[in-house]
Parts: structure tokens; C-alpha cells; sequence
């Protein structure tokens, strides 16, 4: 997949994550996701666009962990909100599904990277 597309669409998935966030609830729970979401959501889009500036191969391959991590919590988040009914599970579907994409995404590029001669062109 082109950087550039992945790009967009690690910033396209921060932006829906925080709009989902403002249906929830305005209690302590709510807040509380709400913060852990938008936070892991914009981690992993902002950690994928500093892996592809970056200046070695193990600069690029932490970043990309990083935002394998945050992308994968993201997808707890989500499957947390429904499994407390806090939104619908139709709400968080094909948010979930974006989340697991960009991670196993993350996973197989740094399963990539760390196996194979790495050319970073910025």
C-alpha cells in the first residue's frame, strides 16, 4: 500500500475515533474512554506518519510498533464500548474493522522490515 494512501488513512481513522467519541455518555466511564480513544487513535496515525519520515531502519520499525500498539488498543476501546453498551455495536463496526485492517497492516510492515533490507525513501 502507497505511504501516502496510509497516510490518509491513519488521519481519516483519528478523525472518525473522535467523533464517535462525542456520542458518548457524559459520565466518568464516557470521559474516560473517550480520552484513551481519541488518545490511542491519534498516536497511531501521528507514529505511522513519523515512521515514514524516518532516518533508519530501526527508527522506522519502532514507529511502526508504536503505532501497531496504538492502533490494537484502539481496537480494545471499541469492542469495550459496545460490550458496555455504552454505544451500538453498529455505531463501533466499521470502526472496529478499520482498527483491525490498520493494525494487522502495521504488523506485516514491520514483520517486513525487520526480515528484509529496508529502503526508506522520504
Amino acid at each position: 500500500m502507497n505511504k501516502e494512501i496510509l497516510k490518509k488513512r491513519t488521519t481519516d481513522f483519528a478523525h472518525r475515533c473522535a467523533r464517535l467519541c462525542s456520542a458518548l455518555p457524559e459520565n466518568w466511564l464516557g470521559l474516560h474512554i473517550r480520552s484513551q480513544l481519541i488518545r490511542c487513535s491519534t498516536s497511531a496515525a501521528a507514529n505511522y506518519r513519523a515512521a515514514c519520515i524516518s532516518q533508519s531502519k530501526a527508527s522506522f520499525i519502532a514507529k511502526l510498533g508504536i503505532a501497531l500498539e496504538e492502533a490494537d488498543e484502539a481496537c480494545f476501546w471499541l469492542e469495550f464500548i459496545t460490550e458496555e453498551n455504552l454505544l451500538s455495536e453498529n455505531k463501533c463496526r466499521l470502526l472496529l474493522e478499520e482498527a483491525k485492517e490498520l493494525t494487522a497492516i502495521f504488523a506485516a510492515s514491520q514483520k517486513t522490515a525487520r526480515n528484509r533490507k529496508l529502503k526508506i525513501d522520504n
